[in-house]
């Protein structure tokens, strides 16, 4: 009796894993969700890094993030040291196999974070140089250049950008370990008022490629912008054109998979030493997966020009798929 009693128990436990792993399906959602933290290039269209696999047909993501990052830029032109947070939204639907469209919503704008204090605590941690930054006061949000007669100074509150956006995505080439995809998006942005007031039509194209083995994720980006207007404060052209290059690695394990990426855009100006060269923003993130959304929490430092992106920015995102 009490090796049928056995038996019957070591059965039924059994059982319950091969239903547990169909309740459990963790979609596969790419990259991080984290647009570019450069002044230049978080106020225009900077192509996103995305994954070269579709989703499955007529499945759709919701996602919403939350960013706050510290600007910090020191040049011969121009000073910038404020705080630019900012709410993303949008809506991904796979309408076919091979058809992905990709829309959202962003508002950037300035407020204080209070992220000055942990931006020089890590620096000092990590054994990076402060660049300056010790020597000004912290919490402001000021924009400084006697050569463009810019003075803006406690300019929190002010919106920096108010953006929408719409992508199209095609399939090339899909199997069980890769995937390349191409993309186009249109953006457009108005902000009405205020120092930063400004109003263009931008568009850019892509190529996607993503490599999938068991828990390791690749995914990759080669993209391109058209600028069509000026920099608000300078008054000065952008560049016609910039470049952006992605690369970001996932190891996933059961619910948690821990991320890491590397984001490179073009110098937009040719006005300012600092902006003038490539940003360089590194990305540390992980993701917990619930059986049909994700929470994402991301860590975002500059490095090698440290004068033309965020010093340190915060991303918290939400993500669910239907």
């Amino acid at each position: 009796m009490k090796t049928h009693l056995k038996l019957i128990s070591v059965l039924s436990i059994s059982s319950i894993f091969p239903t547990y792993a169909q309740v459990v399906n963790f979609d596969d959602y790419g990259p991080l969700q984290v647009y570019a933290q450069s002044p230049m290039q978080s106020i225009n269209l900077s192509p996103l890094l995305r994954s070269g696999f579709s989703l499955p047909q007529g499945q759709k993501e919701w996602y919403i993030t939350a960013n706050a990052a510290s600007i910090w830029s020191e040049s011969d032109e121009l000073l910038a040291d404020y705080y630019q947070n900012a709410i993303r939204s949008g809506l991904k639907w796979q309408i076919t196999d091979d058809l992905l469209f990709d829309a959202n919503y962003t508002w950037r704008f300035s407020s204080d974070n209070h992220l000055d204090s942990l931006t020089m605590w890590f620096h000092d941690a990590a054994g990076f140089d402060q660049n300056g930054r010790n020597q000004q006061a912290k919490h402001q949000n000021q924009i400084r250049s006697e050569k463009y007669a810019t003075d803006i100074n406690n300019f929190s509150g002010e919106t920096l950008n108010n953006a929408l956006s719409a992508y199209l995505g095609y399939q090339l080439l899909q199997n069980e370990h890769h995937g390349i995809s191409v993309g186009g998006t249109l953006y457009y942005k108005y902000v009405d008022s205020g120092p930063f007031a400004d109003e263009s039509f931008q568009q850019s194209v892509q190529i996607n490629y993503g490599f999938h083995n068991g828990n390791h994720h690749v995914n990759s980006t080669l993209g391109i912008s058209f600028l069509h207007n000026k920099e608000p404060l300078s008054q000065k052209a952008y560049e016609s054109h910039y470049l952006m290059v992605g690369l970001g690695y996932e190891y996933r394990t059961g619910r948690h998979g821990w991320l890491a990426e590397y984001h490179r855009y073009d110098g937009m100006v040719n006005w300012d030493e600092n902006f003038s060269e490539a940003s360089n923003e590194a990305l540390l993130g992980y993701r917990y997966y619930f059986n049909r959304s994700a929470l994402e929490i991301t860590m975002i430092e500059n490095f090698l020009n440290m004068d033309n992106t965020a010093d340190i920015a915060y991303t918290l995102g939400y993500r669910h798929k239907f």
